[in-house]
């Protein structure tokens, strides 16, 4: 019970785009409690919440102003309660999100240390006199575009803002700052949160002699964060000790676990995760963004996989096809799908049988897809400044579909904070909920399926060697041996399979005699440990 995030599956629930209570067009904590017998239902063992926090909503949550309250727009302090308690009844952990990278420029501490150089908050903030022509001290960026680095006229210096220029950074060099951070941690597993998920982890610390950062030769894309190679801004080698802290704080609890977001990509990300949690005094598990990319081929799946465990042997991790930053994958990975309801199913076998703990992102379940917006629609910050070559991330937020038939697909009653338009609506709970051949039975299939296999859920894994676009795999625990073969492409594949063998679970695939036929997108169980060949 103690480590029961080893096994567990967390689905994330975006507060503001789930289930609308009070009629103002964004979700909220009683809509989460109303709705979370359906998310018990999928056989889930915990929920992730994004932000709910007093916040400007500048970044939709991400930039809070008070860490130990909840924003009007989602209800009270009481409403958060009652949804724990509801949530702990049906057998649901609580994670919560934690943004402590940066704060609102509207936090208390920050509109103090703003004041002056000598006010008692005069250092809680990242700081740095100009250069001689005015400049800003180095050359870092924003993740969102422009110089990461504002002025502030009443103190004549710049202050750090790694994303929006009101989110600035925290200063964790500052032993009082940590400090005052743990407190509000401490706020919410004393109320009985069961984890974090710590969001931009690899944020936390900067270069205290705030080096310019060299240049990526190798970017490609349309942002310019990508022109450096980010070196003296995040990644830090003295995030290590305030992740010990953090650590010490929440094995002061019992069953309590955090989970750290790692904003980077390729072998950095790897090499970032297998650090962040080796050993027994780091964070209980991370995940990067390596799984949330347009890549869907066996060999990135096993070189992500096998790169973390290969570096970290005694680390745990944390995968997820899906999430609030990113393209839904059945969007994402379109081009390599018979459909986006066949994709939507092999996903789900994939990844809940990937070694590990696991996230589901609201609406996965059903097969989601990415919402197509026009400009006028949009809310998110980058996309808003860099559109149309960035979309953004408002495609994946847009309202949770519960009944086809109501209003605004039964997320509220009144015009919502983001459209719900008809190619979402008809993937509704309400439509799929009694239909056995739906993407919303598939996933109810395969968590109960990992739910009762040990070896998918405690297993070592060992892939095979088979050409693309297959990507096979054992998974074994305390002699349960099950061997895993998925077709990662819209047309069939055949293989053929030596020694004693069946199809088990939920598969997606037919075995005649020594031929394992895998259809467009197909995925296959079998039991012990058959050869496999292409």
């Amino acid at each position: 019970m103690a480590e029961w995030w080893r096994d567990a599956v967390i689905y994330q629930i975006y507060p503001r785009s789930f289930q609308d209570s009070d009629g103002d067009g964004i979700g909220d904590l009683p809509g989460i409690t109303r709705r979370l017998d359906h998310v018990a239902g999928l056989g889930v063992d915990a929920i992730w919440l994004s932000p709910f926090f007093t916040s400007p909503q500048k970044d939709m949550g991400y930039d809070v102003s008070d860490y130990t309250d909840v924003d009007p727009l989602f209800g009270s302090m009481a409403d958060f309660d009652a949804m724990v308690a509801r949530a702990h009844e049906l057998g649901l952990k609580v994670i919560i999100d934690q943004v402590i990278s940066h704060s609102s420029d509207v936090h208390p501490w920050f509109e103090e240390s703003r004041q002056s150089r000598d006010n008692p908050k005069a250092d809680w903030y990242v700081w740095a006199d100009p250069k001689p022509d005015g400049t800003p001290p180095n050359n870092w960026p924003s993740v969102f575009g422009g110089p990461a680095w504002e002025w502030e006229p009443r103190r004549r210096q710049y202050y750090l803002h790694n994303f929006l220029i009101e989110q600035p950074d925290l200063n964790m060099w500052n032993p009082a700052v940590q400090d005052a951070l743990l407190d509000t941690m401490r706020f919410w597993l004393e109320r009985g949160v069961d984890g974090f998920r710590l969001d931009t982890v690899n944020y936390y610390f900067h270069d205290s002699d705030l080096r310019d950062n060299p240049p990526n030769p190798d970017h490609k894309g349309p942002e310019t964060y990508g022109f450096q190679r980010h070196i003296h801004s995040k990644n830090r080698p003295e995030n290590i000790a305030f992740l010990t802290r953090m650590r010490a704080l929440t094995d002061e609890y019992d069953a309590r676990m955090m989970v750290g977001e790692v904003g980077d990509g390729g072998q950095t990300a790897i090499d970032i995760m297998a650090e962040y949690t080796a050993g027994s005094d780091r964070l209980h598990m991370c995940y990067s963004f390596e799984m949330l990319s347009p890549e869907f081929t066996a060999a990135h799946f096993r070189h992500t996989i096998e790169g973390v465990h290969d570096h970290a042997p005694d680390s745990h991790s944390c995968w997820s096809f899906s999430n609030h930053d990113v393209v839904r994958h059945v969007s994402r990975w379109a081009r390599h799908a018979e459909s986006p309801d066949a994709l939507a199913r092999q996903s789900a076998a994939m990844l809940l049988s990937f070694p590990g703990t696991i996230c589901l992102y609201q609406g996965e379940e059903l097969g989601q897809t990415e919402t197509t917006l026009v400009y006028e629609e949009l809310t998110d910050p980058p996309a808003l400044r860099f559109w149309p070559e960035v979309k953004g991330r408002d495609g994946c937020r847009t309202p949770m579909v519960w009944d086809q038939g109501e209003p605004h697909a039964g997320f509220s009653d009144t015009t919502p904070w983001l459209p719900v338009k008809d190619e979402q609506a008809i993937r509704a709970v309400a439509h799929q909920q009694d239909q056995n051949d739906s993407v919303l039975a598939a996933y109810r299939a395969v968590l109960a399926f990992r739910k009762g296999s040990d070896a998918l859920r405690f297993g070592t894994a060992a892939f095979l060697d088979l050409p693309e676009p297959v990507l096979a795999f054992r998974r074994d625990h305390d002699g349960q041996t099950l061997t895993a073969a998925f077709n990662l492409s819209p047309t069939p594949r055949t293989l053929t399979v030596g020694g004693d063998t069946a199809l088990t679970g939920p598969s997606h695939a037919t075995l005649e005699g020594t031929q394992l036929q895998l259809p467009a997108n197909g995925f296959a169980w079998l039991t012990g440990s058959p050869t496999l060949s292409a």
